[in-house]
């Protein structure tokens, strides 16, 4: 019922900085939170940000004070502003869209973007 199509990934030199953007359609639900994980080649899918519903903002220790998490409501959309970006940085960025229950999360994903930061 939700679809996020996601934009802005590349190749950037380490130092540079590079903004995402993932676009929510379909049948949205006002009450929602929407954030930005990633996945490097053998790592597991971790956590960059948060940004629900109420305001509340998490940020991965690693990115916090390079890293901002935006949403604009009226548009259905969630972007990513990367600063100060290094080499491990490098992964596939994914967009979620979720909504929260008493005891579960229903998650919906983005198709990835990947981010590249290299000399």
């Amino acid at each position: 019922q939700v679809q996020l199509v996601e934009s802005g990934g590349g190749l950037v030199q380490p130092g540079g900085s590079l903004t995402l953007s993932c676009a929510a359609s379909g049948s949205i639900f006002s009450i929602n939170s929407m954030g930005w994980y990633r996945q490097a080649p053998g790592k597991e899918r971790e956590l960059v940000a948060i940004n629900t519903y109420g305001g509340r903002i998490n940020y991965a220790d690693s990115v916090k004070g390079r890293f901002t998490i935006s949403r604009d409501n009226a548009k259905n959309t969630v972007y990513l502003q990367m600063n100060s970006l290094k080499p491990e940085d490098t992964a596939v960025y994914y967009c979620v869209y979720r909504l929260m229950g008493a005891t579960m999360e229903y998650d919906t994903w983005g198709q990835g973007t990947q981010v590249t930061v290299s000399s």
